[in-house]
């Protein structure tokens, strides 16, 4: 999961130019430079200057380059003048160029809380898969997630640093109390991202890395899982997705669970099947989550129109389940902003278009409609 300071795309401009008197602006040997950095690469139609804002000015005109050639040239010339250059489209279809004043700078930041909270991590999976205070017989389990967690960050974390993104290493967030003994983890993004191949390359190569890990200790677990009578006490019944739903048909031989037996799953099965779920909930394709920055970087703006679909669902979900409500909230109070490159204009390539769409396929195979039930027979 990222967790990241880039702008956020709401539907309209990020900025709104305000214009003031230009006299004074004009003499300022940094807005002259800025402005002759921008000429280089576009037929400028109008200038705004700023005095309120963080940024300095706006241009808006039509490219003379193509977007990504000239957003390398105007980032290269904007650096030493201390501003970020900001490439986006205005409703007219023009291009308009935002001078933002201040480069991020990120300071070092020390790596013991990621180990304390790695250690904590594991000591609480440790509990949760032992089922007492005999911790050793919780490993498998702690072992699997941690490195299915572990994959999926470590995704983000280097596809991040391939792109030269300053990012901090994974945060682990221990829950000992709870069927899953972790809430997942998260990196730090502590730079904007630069374009929407960027982005996608570092939200995407998170899912995909968990499910390398994941999808064969899940087929080993199930593999070495027994089918057992349903018991006649209560229990915990993991839910189906169509892919673990199809991994038990292959594995088995018929579709479980039926009218009088399941499998069991044993702990690495269990760490398979929580890897997979926590894959479909960071797949949603909606604001800061893996999935809205596969989503924004394949539609731009139109990703925007699958907020309310998406809404409806976790509240018909709701109804059946109420471990959805707090994800229903989750998702009304931080999945309308999506995040937003600081060039806005530069589309996917074919290669990413097409992993993207795989993103999606994936979210739909292994999300999990109804994750987790009481079952109780009596």
């Amino acid at each position: 999961m990222l967790n990241e300071p880039s702008s956020l795309a709401t539907g309209k401009n990020t900025f709104v130019p305000q214009p003031v008197a230009p006299t004074v602006q004009q003499q300022n040997p940094v807005i002259q430079q800025l402005e002759a950095a921008v000429a280089e690469v576009m037929d400028i139609h109008q200038t705004e200057y700023q005095s309120s804002t963080n940024a300095t000015m706006s241009f808006t005109g039509v490219l003379r380059l193509d977007s990504e050639t000239a957003y390398d040239q105007l980032d290269q010339q904007f650096e030493p003048l201390d501003h970020h250059a900001l490439l986006t489209t205005n409703d007219a279809g023009q291009h308009v160029v935002i001078a933002l004043r201040g480069r991020v700078r990120p300071e070092p930041r020390p790596w013991w809380p990621n180990a304390v909270l790695l250690v904590a991590t594991l000591l609480s999976l440790l509990l949760v898969g032992a089922g007492s205070f005999e911790l050793w017989r919780g490993i498998p389990y702690a072992v699997s997630l941690i490195l299915i967690l572990g994959a999926h960050e470590l995704g983000h974390y280097f596809a991040a640093r391939h792109h030269k993104v300053n990012v901090t290493l994974p945060y682990f967030i221990p829950f000992p109390l709870s069927f899953f003994g972790t809430l997942g983890a998260f990196i730090q993004l502590r730079e904007p991202m630069r374009n929407r191949k960027v982005l996608f390359d570092v939200g995407v190569a998170g899912p995909l890395a968990g499910m390398v890990v994941a999808v064969p200790i899940l087929i080993i677990g199930l593999a070495t899982s027994d089918i057992e009578p349903l018991p006649n006490e209560a229990y915990y019944l993991e839910g189906n997705s169509l892919f673990y739903a199809g991994s038990k048909l292959a594995i088995f031989g018929e579709l479980l669970p039926n009218e009088n037996e399941d499998v069991f799953i044993n702990q690495m099965a269990k760490a398979g099947w929580t890897g997979l779920f926590i894959t479909g909930l960071n797949l949603i394709p909606v604001g800061q989550l893996d999935g809205g920055h596969v989503a924004y970087t394949l539609l731009g703006r139109r990703a925007q129109r699958l907020y309310w679909p998406v809404m409806a669902g976790f509240v018909t979900l709701s109804l059946f389940n109420s471990a959805w409500i707090f994800w229903t909230i989750l998702l009304l109070l931080l999945g309308r902003g999506y995040t937003m490159p600081l060039d806005n204009v530069t589309v996917l390539d074919s290669r990413r278009r097409r992993l993207g769409y795989l993103a999606l396929v994936i979210f739909v195979l292994v999300f999990v409609p109804n994750p987790l039930q009481i079952i109780d027979p009596t």
